[in-house]
């Protein structure tokens, strides 16, 4: 496995005029206060009084140069993180570097506004401020802009006399700085048209690695945007992405689109200590209307092509036999006609079950005068016991007559191979496999299935492993289409925040491959290579410099691709989290190599209710018994503690009683978990789940009436504190008790607020994405994202040690750390069953128990930082 080529050579075309600039940079004189410089002065001030980011206070400050006076509009760069490019010894020294850059005419005489991220104190004591930094930087959409725009500057700059002409105003900012000064841009070409971006996290922390499929679209009517990129070569490759990968590919859209726009690699890794030292420069391009943006050019070649040795017909080697079968006519892509065969080895024993290898684009590649000569290649291969006997089946894309002609064919190629989802699995699973079944002994294991193509048809083979792989294991990729055709650009934010699968992939791709309006080849297909590597996967990736979006240099490589693919070798995953920051909470050190699902209970009416006690004794409710049950932490038996029926419990801050939601009766109940005495606590309510506060008060989801209400324990007092949610349902505090978290199951986000004395809610948000599952009934559109539904049916919740959120969903357990970010989602056990809520427990509280349908699960974690 080695680093693409294309990459590193990029980055040294990059880096060589910047060399000398990082070598010399403490002394670069535009850093360091000169004599006879003119100096700004710098206010300071306290922003507190935020709708948009309700509950959130923050600091800025204002620098306004020496030369201005008032009497005509000032230029405006507003920096993110502010405290840091504000500090005349850090990094970046703005001030310094903005004295002396307007004294030399270098730029127009700028104001600047250094603004920090929000955050929210906690008023109950032990409490935790909580940092908004991620929420409002990392997010996609217009809300951080509204902020800015409509709240925050008329505040900043008030009496001041600024310029409304966008090409005199920038943002700036570094890490989810960068980006949030990229989207703010983005979203408001009128107010800003210039960015700088540092470092910037074009990555999946909340989804921007969106961005280079977006500006993509925009070729024909670009925003009137000028930007700015640097990173450093040793930047970041973590959960969210990698960071050195996300920036090339943004550059790419750039340049692909028309943007004036530079790229600009440094030395180092992520830290502003790089940016700062090339932030004159940096100024100077994006102040200067005539400076020349970055070209990179993508250069194809046509090396001579000749066949691999091994797929060359050798004498004595015994060669299988090619079936044409009937064309096939689709049920599941009703319509549809297409043609297929069956290649059978000469080694293939009928009472021995055979392995087995789908191609997409089938006809294409079993042409044994061709580039690929797959049947060839498996004669030659399994002769020698490079693989197994492989029954190969070569399948066409359908020919829809419902569609428009091309060729003189009615292709439903794309919409087939490009598609994100479970369509096209299906189809080989419940019309082409069973037929081939009916005539071949095809072996069970689904370590012995692979699947491959080239292009689109790539694409379309690890679709199919992802959403399948109890059925396909082994993957091969040609020039892979993991671009925007219809939303596989997302694929390598998946792959970083899904627990593996037991995929193993084989890749190839060149520098050459294609760069249009659906994204660039080379640089998706790199970021999918590294998202793979981050997670352990069994993966190989070949890269070659020139050649173009063709066979040459995949088929060249194709014999050994299955060697390598086919190996017997269990190999042991080589898993690197260094590039983790410490707020970061991967799944790599979250799940336990080797330890997997366990059935802890089953044959139960309908599991819920899960909830545990000090000592790590896990409850639950069998709703339809009716029973509440306690398992024992230390040996694992089951006592039922009272006969009732129950959506959620949560124990009193004293550990006597066990409060809990009965819908059913419009109450809320106490069960003493001891005698099995209950108790009505509150009535006139319809209780879906329950949260208990430090100071004593029963939060609980009301589903129906969308909104969170208040129960003093003590009087019975009933009183919403929160109506809007569309259907809140689980709900969970953090462990400082500080933020409450609600779900909802109607929705695409998890809410957080603030928690006050008196089980008071402010500072409401829409922190968590939830990840959403795709409609398979939507529409599959070009060049757009795939169809999703419309809520991710969050349920019920729980918090581990290291402040982790757990939130069950259609999807799975979806997990976010203590700032709200998504680090991953754990599949559910079984995909047709629903998933209810989710508790923390065990002796240690490391252990994650499931209420899953009619069966309880848990799983052993790693849940310390």
């Amino acid at each position: 496995m080695h680093r693409p080529v294309r990459y590193l050579l990029v980055c040294c075309l990059a880096l060589a005029p910047l060399t000398a600039i990082a070598a010399a940079a403490e002394e670069n004189p535009d850093r360091v206060v000169q004599p006879g410089v003119p100096q700004g002065k710098i206010t300071s001030g306290k922003f507190t009084d935020s709708k948009i980011f309700p509950g959130t206070v923050r600091d800025y400050s204002v620098y306004v140069p020496a030369q201005y006076d008032g009497s005509e509009p000032a230029a405006l760069m507003v920096f993110q993180d502010g405290g840091g490019f504000a500090n005349p010894k850090g990094a970046y020294r703005v001030p310094v570097v903005f004295d002396n850059l307007i004294h030399q005419k270098k730029m127009p005489v700028t104001i600047a506004v250094f603004v920090n991220p929000g955050a929210i104190p906690a008023t109950i004591p032990g409490g935790k401020t909580l940092s908004n930094r991620s929420f409002e930087y990392d997010s996609m959409g217009d809300r951080y802009a509204t902020f800015l725009i409509d709240e925050f500057l008329p505040v900043a700059l008030k009496d001041l006399n600024v310029s409304k002409d966008p090409a005199q105003r920038g943002i700036a900012g570094g890490s989810s700085g960068g980006i949030a000064a990229f989207t703010v841009a983005w979203e408001r070409p009128d107010q800003f048209g210039k960015v700088l971006s540092n470092i910037g996290s074009y990555t999946n922390i909340r989804g921007g690695w969106a961005y280079p499929g977006l500006i993509r679209k925009t070729k024909d009517n670009p925003k009137a945007l000028k930007v700015y990129l640097q990173d450093g070569v040793n930047d970041l490759s973590n959960l969210h992405g990698s960071w050195p990968l996300g920036n090339h590919d943004m550059a790419a859209a750039l340049q692909f689109a028309g943007y004036p726009y530079k790229l600009v690699f440094t030395e180092g890794g992520h830290s502003g200590k790089w940016a700062g030292e090339v932030l004159p420069e940096a100024l100077t391009w994006l102040w200067d209307d005539k400076a020349e943006s970055t070209n990179v050019p993508i250069v194809n070649t046509k090396p001579k092509w000749e066949p691999h040795p091994d797929a060359v017909v050798q004498e004595g080697v015994p060669q299988g036999t090619v079936h044409q079968m009937e064309p096939w006519e689709s049920k599941i892509f009703p319509g549809t006609t297409r043609d297929w065969s069956i290649y059978v080895p000469a080694q293939y024993k009928a009472d021995e079950p055979a392995a087995l290898m789908v191609f997409q684009d089938g006809e294409r590649m079993r042409d044994v005068k061709g580039r690929w000569r797959i049947p060839t290649v498996f004669d030659n291969l399994i002769a020698r016991g490079d693989m197994p006997p492989t029954i190969a089946v070569f399948i066409n894309p359908g020919q829809d007559k419902t569609k428009e002609a091309k060729n003189g064919k009615f292709s439903n190629r794309g919409y087939e191979y490009d598609s994100l989802g479970d369509r096209y699995v299906r189809f080989l699973t419940e019309e082409i496999l069973p037929e081939v079944r009916k005539q071949y002994n095809i072996s069970d294991d689904p370590n012995l299935h692979a699947i491959g193509g080239s292009s689109s048809g790539a694409i379309c083979a690890f679709t199919a492993a992802w959403e399948r792989d109890d059925v396909f294991r082994k993957v091969y990729s040609s020039v892979g289409s993991f671009t925007n055709l219809r939303g596989g650009n997302v694929y390598p934010a998946l792959v970083r925040k899904t627990e593996q699968k037991p995929i193993r992939m084989y890749m190839a791709d060149t520098s050459g491959d294609v760069d249009n309006a659906f994204g660039s080849w080379p640089w998706a297909n790199q970021r999918m290579h590294s998202a793979l590597v981050y997670m352990g996967y069994d993966h190989k990736f070949d890269w070659a410099e020139g050649y173009a979006h063709n066979s040459d240099f995949g088929s060249s490589k194709f014999p050994e691709a299955m060697k390598w693919l086919w190996r017997d070798e269990t190999p042991v995953p080589v898993i690197n989290t260094k590039d983790d920051l410490g707020s970061d909470f991967t799944l790599l050190n979250l799940l336990i190599p080797g330890e997997s699902w366990e059935l802890v209970a089953e044959d139960l009416g309908f599991a819920d209710a899960l909830c545990a006690d000090k000592d790590g004794n896990l409850y639950y409710c069998d709703m339809r018994a009716p029973a509440v049950v306690r398992i024992n932490a230390a040996d694992g038996s089951k006592t039922e503690i009272a006969k009732e029926s129950v959506s959620g419990l949560e124990f009193s801050p004293d550990g006597s009683v066990l409060y809990a939601c009965q819908g059913s009766q419009n109450r809320v109940i106490s069960i003493n978990p001891k005698s099995g005495e209950v108790k009505t606590v509150a009535e006139g309510v319809k209780p879906n789940d329950l949260a208990v506060t430090k100071d004593g008060f029963i939060l609980i989801t009301e589903t129906q009436a969308k909104q969170v209400t208040r129960i003093d324990p003590k009087t019975g007092e009933v009183t919403p504190v929160d109506v809007g949610i569309n259907k809140p349902n689980g709900i969970a505090l953090s462990n400082d008790g500080g933020t409450l978290a609600v779900s909802d199951y109607g929705g695409d986000h998890t809410w957080t607020f603030r928690v006050n004395p008196g089980g008071v809610l402010d500072a409401k948000q829409p922190t968590m994405p939830m990840r959403l599952a795709i409609d398979e009934k939507g529409e599959f559109r070009f060049n757009e994202a795939p169809p999703y539904v419309a809520s991710s049916r969050g349920d019920g919740m729980a918090v581990d040690k290291a402040g982790r959120f757990y939130v069950t969903s259609d999807l799975g357990v979806q997990v976010f750390d203590p700032t709200c970010r998504p680090c991953g989602v754990l599949p559910k056990v079984d995909k047709d069953q629903p998933l209810t809520t989710c508790m923390l427990a065990g002796e240690d509280h490391s252990t994650l128990y499931i209420a899953h349908g009619k069966k309880i699960y848990r799983r052993k974690l790693t849940v310390t930082k």
